[in-house]
């Protein structure tokens, strides 16, 4: 066999002598990655670094990140392969690396001239309870004084961050957020630890003490009112919500025909501008009650905007949920109206009872737009969901277009 087995659908080469190394290059837009396998000695080092420099010679790279979570050993002639790609982009980073690559990296100085990130710990759900879904990941109870979300498949570690930083903002403004203490693998996917004692869904809550649904749902409202009545300063990190949405409704283009990617683009278009602090996944499951106070987990959706696009994802989740409500909400569809019902009268407490109807009428048609959107979420989802989508569309807004255009046009009345 020789020595060099190159396969160039995804530039793999292995290089084998005393050791073997395995090197996949990458490049995504100018931000390219190589990943090393294997044991960076002396014996290989100068083969892997003639065929890195021969792939990056082709050049148009803005950033460059060894991804070395299965590099098992590195040689004082890795190190300097390493060196010379540092001093050569400046945007460069090392990830992945496990304890013993990390100590030569710390020992001899390179962790103070360039950006290393250690491997994630492995974390094991087995046997865990499932306590919560969301639309980016699946809540589970580690023990009793922590919890795991759980991304879906295919997120980024840049995603998975992406939270940690909302979160960070969202508690700084004054929202009961948990922050996470650690990134995690499960598996192949990535994983936040939160400590939570004693803490359960309001979905649970309300399940195990229904006669306490009046309650639960002021305080359910009193969150929604808490968020709202933050004024997200222009320098924040926090994403422009209404923008997100068109951005999840042109992903989902590949479901529908373009007229009725128009129309909703159309609606969306509508909605008052706002730098309001909105959730945009708060539905009774990815709430935690803790000492009867309710806390955030989930801000991968956060953005900022007009309350009424708050809210209206959440009325899409608890009242006109596409898919199995008992499994995604936690509780009964009837029972989560119900309480959907108590909640929002709650929110709109004082007002008028005819402005308070103008606006459930404008919180359901934004819920409409969020039935689809939220197909964008993945592109993993059964034909069977997307199909139901299909149809519903119809049902839900092509047949009631004018009643939703005239509603539009109402929206300017909910000033802030």
């Amino acid at each position: 066999m020789s020595e060099y087995n190159i396969m160039t659908k995804n530039v793999y080469l292995c290089i084998k002598n005393q050791s073997l190394m395995t090197i996949l290059f990458t490049n995504n837009n100018g931000d390219a990655t190589i990943t090393l396998s294997g044991k960076l000695d002396t014996s290989v080092s100068a083969k892997t670094k003639s065929e890195i420099d021969k792939h990056l010679a082709a050049g148009n790279i803005n950033s460059l990140t060894i991804d070395a979570e299965g590099l098992e050993y590195i040689s004082s002639s890795g190190l300097r392969i390493l060196l010379t790609l540092a001093k050569s982009y400046k945007d460069f980073k090392l990830t992945g690396a496990n304890a013993e690559v990390y100590d030569v990296l710390s020992m001899t100085g390179f962790t103070k001239i360039i950006k290393v990130e250690r491997a994630l710990r492995q974390l094991s759900i087995d046997g865990c309870e499932q306590i919560g879904v969301g639309g980016v990941g699946t809540v589970y109870r580690l023990d009793g004084d922590t919890i795991i979300k759980v991304f879906r498949e295919g997120t980024t570690i840049d995603e998975v961050r992406k939270e940690i930083t909302m979160s960070k903002e969202a508690f700084v403004m004054g929202t009961p957020t948990a922050i996470s203490f650690d990134i995690v693998k499960v598996g192949s996917q990535y994983g936040l630890v939160y400590e939570l004692l004693n803490a359960e869904t309001l979905s649970s809550c309300i399940k195990r003490a229904p006669e306490r649904i009046d309650e639960y749902a002021r305080q359910y409202a009193n969150l929604f009112r808490q968020l709202h009545s933050i004024e997200v300063p222009a320098d924040s990190n926090v994403p422009n919500a209404i923008e997100h949405e068109r951005q999840q409704i042109l992903h989902i283009s590949r479901y529908f025909p373009k007229e009725s990617i128009d129309l909703l683009l159309q609606i969306l278009d509508t909605i008052p501008t706002g730098n309001r602090l909105l959730h945009l996944d708060l539905q009774v499951k990815n709430t935690m009650m803790q000492d009867n106070e309710l806390m955030l987990i989930d801000m991968g959706e956060m953005g900022y905007g007009h309350p009424v696009l708050d809210l209206g994802h959440a009325y899409s989740s608890m009242v006109l949920l596409i898919g199995n409500y008992d499994a995604i909400v936690g509780i009964p569809r009837e029972l989560g109206k119900k309480f959907w019902d108590l909640a929002i009268n709650y929110y709109f407490e004082g007002l008028p009872a005819d402005v308070i109807e103008q606006r459930k009428a404008q919180i359901d048609v934004v819920g409409r737009i969020r039935n689809f959107s939220w197909l964008a979420l993945s592109d993993s989802f059964p034909e069977s969901v997307i199909n139901e989508c299909k149809v519903l569309f119809d049902q839900r807004i092509t047949n009631h277009r004018d009643y939703i255009l005239d509603m539009c046009k109402t929206f300017k009345n909910w000033t802030l």
